[in-house]
Protein backbone atom coordinates (compact mmCIF):
# COMPACT_ATOMS: atom_id res chain seq x y z
CA UNK A 1 0.00 0.00 0.00
CA UNK A 2 1.25 3.52 -0.84
CA UNK A 3 3.59 5.04 1.95
CA UNK A 4 2.84 2.25 4.37
CA UNK A 5 6.05 0.85 4.45
CA UNK A 6 7.71 4.17 4.86
CA UNK A 7 8.87 4.94 8.82
CA UNK A 8 7.51 8.37 9.71
CA UNK A 9 10.79 9.85 9.64
CA UNK A 10 10.93 8.83 5.80
CA UNK A 11 7.50 10.50 5.45
CA UNK A 12 8.61 14.03 5.94
CA UNK A 13 11.23 13.94 3.94
CA UNK A 14 10.96 16.20 1.18
CA UNK A 15 11.18 15.29 -2.50
CA UNK A 16 13.46 17.45 -4.80
CA UNK A 17 12.00 19.85 -6.40
CA UNK A 18 13.07 19.16 -9.65
CA UNK A 19 11.83 15.59 -9.19
CA UNK A 20 7.80 14.88 -10.45
CA UNK A 21 5.19 15.80 -9.81
CA UNK A 22 6.15 19.19 -8.46
CA UNK A 23 9.10 20.68 -10.64
CA UNK A 24 10.30 24.12 -9.57
CA UNK A 25 7.94 25.46 -12.57
CA UNK A 26 4.97 23.75 -10.91
CA UNK A 27 6.27 25.40 -7.34
CA UNK A 28 6.78 28.75 -8.49
CA UNK A 29 3.47 29.26 -10.68
CA UNK A 30 1.16 27.83 -7.51
CA UNK A 31 3.06 29.53 -4.82
CA UNK A 32 2.91 33.08 -6.66
CA UNK A 33 -0.79 32.51 -7.23
CA UNK A 34 -1.85 31.88 -3.79
CA UNK A 35 0.61 34.50 -2.42
CA UNK A 36 -1.37 37.08 -4.57
CA UNK A 37 -4.41 35.61 -3.29
CA UNK A 38 -5.77 34.20 -6.44
CA UNK A 39 -7.75 31.72 -4.13
CA UNK A 40 -8.21 33.57 -1.61
CA UNK A 41 -6.49 33.57 2.01
CA UNK A 42 -5.08 29.86 1.62
CA UNK A 43 -2.73 29.23 4.76
CA UNK A 44 -0.88 26.12 3.95
CA UNK A 45 -0.81 23.27 1.28
CA UNK A 46 0.84 19.89 1.43
CA UNK A 47 0.79 17.12 -0.22
CA UNK A 48 2.42 13.75 -0.09
CA UNK A 49 3.10 11.57 -3.00
CA UNK A 50 3.45 7.47 -2.73
CA UNK A 51 4.29 7.71 0.91
CA UNK A 52 6.78 10.48 0.99
CA UNK A 53 5.83 14.50 1.48
CA UNK A 54 6.22 16.01 -2.22
CA UNK A 55 5.46 19.96 -1.20
CA UNK A 56 4.55 21.40 1.89
CA UNK A 57 4.28 25.15 1.95
CA UNK A 58 2.48 27.87 4.65
CA UNK A 59 1.22 31.28 3.55
CA UNK A 60 0.72 33.00 6.81
CA UNK A 61 2.83 33.92 10.02
CA UNK A 62 3.10 30.33 11.21
CA UNK A 63 4.46 27.32 10.24
CA UNK A 64 4.43 23.61 10.49
CA UNK A 65 3.57 22.87 14.38
CA UNK A 66 0.76 25.26 15.28
CA UNK A 67 -2.20 23.87 15.14
CA UNK A 68 -5.43 24.85 13.33
CA UNK A 69 -9.47 25.10 13.76
CA UNK A 70 -10.39 23.46 10.51
CA UNK A 71 -13.83 23.52 11.71
CA UNK A 72 -15.78 20.23 10.30
CA UNK A 73 -12.67 18.62 8.53
CA UNK A 74 -12.58 17.31 11.70
CA UNK A 75 -15.79 15.54 11.58
CA UNK A 76 -14.83 12.85 10.04
CA UNK A 77 -12.80 11.97 12.97
CA UNK A 78 -15.60 10.56 14.58
CA UNK A 79 -16.66 8.38 12.06
CA UNK A 80 -12.58 6.80 12.12
CA UNK A 81 -13.68 6.66 16.01
CA UNK A 82 -16.37 4.47 15.46
CA UNK A 83 -14.61 2.74 13.41
CA UNK A 84 -12.12 1.59 15.33
CA UNK A 85 -14.82 0.30 17.99
CA UNK A 86 -16.37 -1.78 15.95
CA UNK A 87 -13.29 -3.11 14.99
CA UNK A 88 -12.14 -4.06 18.63
CA UNK A 89 -16.18 -5.54 18.95
CA UNK A 90 -17.09 -2.51 21.28
CA UNK A 91 -19.99 -1.52 18.77
CA UNK A 92 -21.99 -4.19 17.45
CA UNK A 93 -22.32 -3.21 14.19
CA UNK A 94 -23.30 0.11 12.57
CA UNK A 95 -27.26 -0.54 12.68
CA UNK A 96 -27.04 -0.33 16.54
CA UNK A 97 -30.14 2.11 17.46
CA UNK A 98 -28.68 5.63 19.18
CA UNK A 99 -31.04 6.05 21.55
CA UNK A 100 -30.56 2.54 23.26
CA UNK A 101 -27.49 3.95 24.25
CA UNK A 102 -28.82 6.98 26.45
CA UNK A 103 -31.15 5.43 28.31
CA UNK A 104 -31.33 7.96 31.32
CA UNK A 105 -32.96 10.85 28.94
CA UNK A 106 -36.00 9.12 29.52
CA UNK A 107 -39.10 11.18 27.62
CA UNK A 108 -37.57 12.79 24.55
CA UNK A 109 -39.59 15.98 22.91
CA UNK A 110 -41.71 14.58 19.53
CA UNK A 111 -41.25 10.82 20.67
CA UNK A 112 -41.67 8.48 17.25
CA UNK A 113 -40.39 5.29 16.36
CA UNK A 114 -38.40 7.06 13.69
CA UNK A 115 -36.29 8.48 16.30
CA UNK A 116 -36.26 5.70 18.02
CA UNK A 117 -35.22 3.36 15.45
CA UNK A 118 -32.25 6.23 14.42
CA UNK A 119 -29.26 4.18 13.90
CA UNK A 120 -25.48 4.92 13.97
CA UNK A 121 -25.08 4.77 10.18
CA UNK A 122 -28.07 7.56 10.12
CA UNK A 123 -25.33 9.84 12.18
CA UNK A 124 -22.03 8.82 10.35
CA UNK A 125 -24.34 9.54 6.38
CA UNK A 126 -25.85 12.64 7.34
CA UNK A 127 -29.63 10.91 6.70
CA UNK A 128 -31.26 10.57 10.39
CA UNK A 129 -34.66 11.45 10.54
CA UNK A 130 -34.06 14.07 12.41
CA UNK A 131 -35.24 17.89 10.76
CA UNK A 132 -31.42 18.92 11.39
CA UNK A 133 -29.61 20.89 7.88
CA UNK A 134 -27.09 23.49 9.01
CA UNK A 135 -27.64 24.66 5.88
CA UNK A 136 -31.28 26.23 6.31
CA UNK A 137 -31.17 28.57 9.05
CA UNK A 138 -34.75 28.04 9.94
CA UNK A 139 -34.21 24.20 10.55
CA UNK A 140 -35.17 23.83 14.58
CA UNK A 141 -31.39 21.33 13.97
CA UNK A 142 -29.47 24.11 12.67
CA UNK A 143 -26.00 24.16 14.83
CA UNK A 144 -26.17 27.57 16.12
CA UNK A 145 -29.32 27.19 17.73
CA UNK A 146 -27.88 24.04 19.79
CA UNK A 147 -24.81 26.25 21.01
CA UNK A 148 -27.28 28.48 22.92
CA UNK A 149 -28.09 25.66 24.93
CA UNK A 150 -26.43 24.08 27.71
CA UNK A 151 -27.35 19.99 26.56
CA UNK A 152 -26.59 19.42 23.21
CA UNK A 153 -27.57 15.60 23.70
CA UNK A 154 -31.17 16.09 24.57
CA UNK A 155 -31.46 19.20 21.87
CA UNK A 156 -30.68 16.43 19.51
CA UNK A 157 -33.01 13.58 20.78
CA UNK A 158 -35.51 16.47 21.18
CA UNK A 159 -35.99 17.52 17.57
CA UNK A 160 -38.94 16.87 15.28
CA UNK A 161 -38.84 14.07 12.64
CA UNK A 162 -37.69 16.00 9.39
CA UNK A 163 -40.33 16.40 6.64
CA UNK A 164 -40.12 15.85 3.54
CA UNK A 165 -42.54 18.00 0.93
CA UNK A 166 -43.34 17.54 -2.58
CA UNK A 167 -40.88 18.91 -4.33
CA UNK A 168 -38.34 16.71 -2.51
CA UNK A 169 -36.92 13.30 -3.09
CA UNK A 170 -38.41 10.85 -0.20
CA UNK A 171 -35.71 8.16 1.28
CA UNK A 172 -37.22 5.36 -0.10
CA UNK A 173 -37.11 7.49 -3.73
CA UNK A 174 -33.78 8.30 -3.99
CA UNK A 175 -30.47 6.84 -4.58
CA UNK A 176 -29.13 4.46 -1.57
CA UNK A 177 -32.49 5.15 0.16
CA UNK A 178 -31.17 7.70 1.95
CA UNK A 179 -31.85 11.85 1.83
CA UNK A 180 -29.12 14.35 2.65
CA UNK A 181 -29.36 16.74 5.67
CA UNK A 182 -25.95 18.37 6.95
CA UNK A 183 -26.04 17.97 10.59
CA UNK A 184 -23.62 19.01 13.06
CA UNK A 185 -26.09 18.05 15.81
CA UNK A 186 -26.41 14.39 14.71
CA UNK A 187 -22.29 14.33 14.75
CA UNK A 188 -22.11 15.51 18.55
CA UNK A 189 -24.30 12.26 19.67
CA UNK A 190 -21.51 9.69 18.24
CA UNK A 191 -19.38 11.15 21.26
CA UNK A 192 -21.72 9.75 23.65
CA UNK A 193 -22.25 6.53 21.90
CA UNK A 194 -18.31 6.17 22.13
CA UNK A 195 -17.92 6.98 25.40
CA UNK A 196 -20.70 4.72 26.05
CA UNK A 197 -19.74 1.92 24.15
CA UNK A 198 -15.77 2.06 25.26
CA UNK A 199 -16.65 3.02 29.02
CA UNK A 200 -13.70 5.35 28.28
CA UNK A 201 -13.72 9.41 27.57
CA UNK A 202 -13.42 10.28 23.68
CA UNK A 203 -10.03 11.93 24.35
CA UNK A 204 -8.85 8.74 25.63
CA UNK A 205 -9.88 6.18 23.38
CA UNK A 206 -9.12 8.65 20.53
CA UNK A 207 -5.05 8.87 22.14
CA UNK A 208 -4.96 5.11 22.63
CA UNK A 209 -6.30 4.01 19.57
CA UNK A 210 -6.13 6.71 16.97
CA UNK A 211 -3.47 9.91 17.56
CA UNK A 212 -0.86 7.69 19.19
CA UNK A 213 -0.61 5.20 16.65
CA UNK A 214 0.27 8.20 14.50
CA UNK A 215 2.59 10.26 16.93
CA UNK A 216 -0.07 12.59 17.89
CA UNK A 217 0.02 13.69 21.15
CA UNK A 218 -1.77 16.15 23.70
CA UNK A 219 -4.67 16.92 21.56
CA UNK A 220 -6.95 19.44 23.23
CA UNK A 221 -10.77 18.78 22.25
CA UNK A 222 -12.93 20.99 22.28
CA UNK A 223 -16.45 20.50 24.86
CA UNK A 224 -19.86 20.86 25.14
CA UNK A 225 -21.28 23.09 28.11
CA UNK A 226 -21.63 19.08 30.15
CA UNK A 227 -17.93 18.30 29.11
CA UNK A 228 -18.69 15.58 26.80
CA UNK A 229 -16.01 15.83 24.15
CA UNK A 230 -17.69 17.79 20.98
CA UNK A 231 -17.31 15.43 18.05
CA UNK A 232 -19.17 17.49 15.59
CA UNK A 233 -15.64 19.54 14.43
CA UNK A 234 -13.43 22.06 15.42
CA UNK A 235 -10.58 19.87 16.85
CA UNK A 236 -6.93 22.34 16.34
CA UNK A 237 -4.29 19.98 14.36
CA UNK A 238 -1.74 20.87 12.21
CA UNK A 239 -1.72 20.55 8.42
CA UNK A 240 1.00 17.67 8.81
CA UNK A 241 -1.33 16.02 11.49
CA UNK A 242 -4.17 16.66 8.52
CA UNK A 243 -1.63 14.82 6.47
CA UNK A 244 -1.00 11.79 8.26
CA UNK A 245 -4.88 11.10 8.67
CA UNK A 246 -5.71 11.01 5.05
CA UNK A 247 -2.20 8.80 4.18
CA UNK A 248 -3.65 6.72 7.23
CA UNK A 249 -6.71 5.72 4.80
CA UNK A 250 -5.00 5.91 2.08
CA UNK A 251 -2.60 2.73 3.23
CA UNK A 252 -5.93 1.36 3.81
CA UNK A 253 -5.80 1.97 7.76
CA UNK A 254 -2.20 0.87 8.44
CA UNK A 255 0.74 3.07 9.52
CA UNK A 256 4.39 2.04 9.91
CA UNK A 257 3.17 -1.72 9.82
CA UNK A 258 0.69 -1.48 12.38
CA UNK A 259 -3.02 -1.88 12.36
CA UNK A 260 -5.25 1.39 13.12
CA UNK A 261 -8.33 1.28 11.61
CA UNK A 262 -9.59 -2.13 9.54
CA UNK A 263 -9.25 -2.08 5.68
CA UNK A 264 -13.16 -3.26 5.96
CA UNK A 265 -13.95 -0.15 7.78
CA UNK A 266 -11.61 2.31 5.15
CA UNK A 267 -13.55 0.87 2.21
CA UNK A 268 -17.04 1.00 3.90
CA UNK A 269 -16.35 4.47 4.63
CA UNK A 270 -15.14 6.06 1.37
CA UNK A 271 -18.13 3.93 -0.23
CA UNK A 272 -21.16 6.36 -1.37
CA UNK A 273 -23.84 6.10 1.31
CA UNK A 274 -25.88 8.80 -0.03
CA UNK A 275 -25.85 11.05 -2.48
CA UNK A 276 -25.55 15.26 -1.61
CA UNK A 277 -25.84 16.30 -5.30
CA UNK A 278 -25.45 15.51 -8.88
CA UNK A 279 -21.23 16.07 -8.41
CA UNK A 280 -20.66 13.98 -4.67
CA UNK A 281 -21.60 11.03 -2.94
CA UNK A 282 -21.28 11.29 1.08
CA UNK A 283 -19.90 8.17 3.09
CA UNK A 284 -19.30 7.82 6.75
CA UNK A 285 -18.48 11.59 7.34
CA UNK A 286 -16.57 11.44 4.20
CA UNK A 287 -17.47 13.86 1.09
CA UNK A 288 -17.27 11.83 -2.35
CA UNK A 289 -16.12 13.84 -5.33
CA UNK A 290 -15.22 13.88 -8.84
CA UNK A 291 -12.89 16.81 -9.64
CA UNK A 292 -12.43 17.89 -13.48
CA UNK A 293 -9.01 19.12 -14.58
CA UNK A 294 -6.95 20.07 -17.23
CA UNK A 295 -5.26 16.65 -17.85
CA UNK A 296 -8.93 14.53 -17.00
CA UNK A 297 -10.72 14.27 -13.47
CA UNK A 298 -9.67 12.66 -10.29
CA UNK A 299 -11.97 10.54 -8.20
CA UNK A 300 -11.07 11.28 -4.18
CA UNK A 301 -12.64 11.07 -0.73
CA UNK A 302 -12.47 14.42 1.00
CA UNK A 303 -12.55 15.88 4.84
CA UNK A 304 -14.07 18.88 4.49
CA UNK A 305 -14.91 22.58 6.61
CA UNK A 306 -15.68 25.75 6.40
CA UNK A 307 -13.62 28.34 4.95
CA UNK A 308 -12.08 26.28 2.51
CA UNK A 309 -10.24 23.42 4.67
CA UNK A 310 -9.46 20.25 2.97
CA UNK A 311 -7.82 16.80 3.33
CA UNK A 312 -8.06 14.91 -0.30
CA UNK A 313 -7.35 11.29 -0.85
CA UNK A 314 -6.65 10.84 -3.94
CA UNK A 315 -5.99 6.70 -4.32
CA UNK A 316 -5.73 6.46 -8.08
CA UNK A 317 -2.86 9.24 -7.83
CA UNK A 318 -1.21 7.68 -4.98
CA UNK A 319 -1.31 11.14 -2.76
CA UNK A 320 -2.51 13.41 0.30
CA UNK A 321 -3.74 17.05 -0.08
CA UNK A 322 -3.84 19.10 2.78
CA UNK A 323 -5.58 22.74 2.00
CA UNK A 324 -6.52 25.29 5.00
CA UNK A 325 -7.33 28.62 4.75
CA UNK A 326 -10.01 31.13 5.97
CA UNK A 327 -12.02 31.64 2.80
CA UNK A 328 -15.24 32.34 4.97
CA UNK A 329 -18.26 33.02 3.27
CA UNK A 330 -16.61 32.36 -0.14
CA UNK A 331 -19.49 33.82 -2.90
CA UNK A 332 -19.43 31.52 -6.13
CA UNK A 333 -19.99 27.70 -7.01
CA UNK A 334 -16.87 26.78 -6.85
CA UNK A 335 -15.49 27.34 -3.54
CA UNK A 336 -11.57 28.60 -4.40
CA UNK A 337 -9.47 25.28 -2.89
CA UNK A 338 -10.88 23.41 -5.17
CA UNK A 339 -9.40 26.26 -8.46
CA UNK A 340 -6.15 25.32 -6.65
CA UNK A 341 -6.34 21.19 -6.97
CA UNK A 342 -7.92 21.73 -10.64
CA UNK A 343 -5.70 24.26 -11.59
CA UNK A 344 -2.13 23.16 -9.82
CA UNK A 345 -1.96 20.48 -7.63
CA UNK A 346 -3.93 17.63 -9.72
CA UNK A 347 -2.54 18.04 -13.20
CA UNK A 348 0.89 18.24 -11.67
CA UNK A 349 0.03 14.62 -9.72
CA UNK A 350 -1.86 13.36 -13.34
CA UNK A 351 1.57 14.55 -14.77
CA UNK A 352 3.70 12.44 -12.41
CA UNK A 353 2.16 8.84 -12.43
CA UNK A 354 3.79 6.34 -14.68
CA UNK A 355 2.60 5.74 -17.83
Amino acid sequence: MPGDSSGAAGFWEPADLGRPPFDKGVIERMESAVESGVFGKVTSVLVSCDGHLAYEGYFDQTGATVRRNTRSTTKTIAGMLIGIAVDQHLLENVQQPVMAFFPELGDIAYPDSRKTEMTIEDLLTMSSPLECDDTNSFSRGNEERMYLVEDWIRFAFDLPVRGFPSWLPRPEDSPHGRSFSYCTAGVGLLAGVLEKATHSTVQDFAAHFLFGPLGIDDVAWPRNPKGLAFTGGGLPLSSRELLLLGQLYLNGGSWNGHRVISEEWVRESTRPHVTVDEETDYGYLWWLRRLPHSSGSAHGYFMQGNGGNKVAVFPEHGAVVVLTAQNFGAAGREHPEDRLLREHLLPALMRGRPG
